[in-house]
């Protein structure tokens, strides 16, 4: 089974995958965010992802971001739908600014690296990426 990752954004949301072995993060797709429970429902239903990670965004002090009002009720209809997929969530701080520095090091152009929807893609990668490193 693998880990599904989740940058959940107000219009736009990155979502990473692991490899079946659970060890690498690869980025999936951007969704636009109002599509995001039908693209769960219908990627879900495959049955290949047992849990999913999604961002807490926090503050510099630890403390929920504003964007927590906006994602606690995601995870609220997430429990409710998939009782069996196990939800974690995970700080995301500096995540945009890590896809950033990652797209700059790659060698993207500048105008590849605007793209925000590949940020997003980053983004999910390196929170997955955090996160699988948490667990060694």
């Amino acid at each position: 089974m693998r880990i599904l990752a989740i940058d959940y954004g107000l219009k736009r949301t990155g979502l990473a995958v692991t490899d079946i072995m659970r060890i690498t993060a690869n980025p999936l797709c951007t969704v636009e965010t109002k599509t995001l429970r039908d693209w769960l429902t219908n990627e879900l239903a495959k049955g290949e992802i047992d849990e999913v990670v999604i961002g807490k965004p926090a503050q510099m002090n630890g403390a929920d971001s504003e964007s927590m009002a906006h994602i606690l009720p995601f995870m609220d209809w997430f429990k409710a739908q998939f009782p069996t997929i196990r939800l974690v969530p995970y700080d995301e701080r500096f995540t945009s600014v890590l896809a950033h520095r990652a797209m700059i090091d790659g060698g993207m152009k500048r105008n590849q690296r605007r793209d925000k929807a590949v940020v997003d893609r980053i983004a999910a990668t390196i929170i997955l990426e955090d996160y699988l490193s948490s667990k060694l």
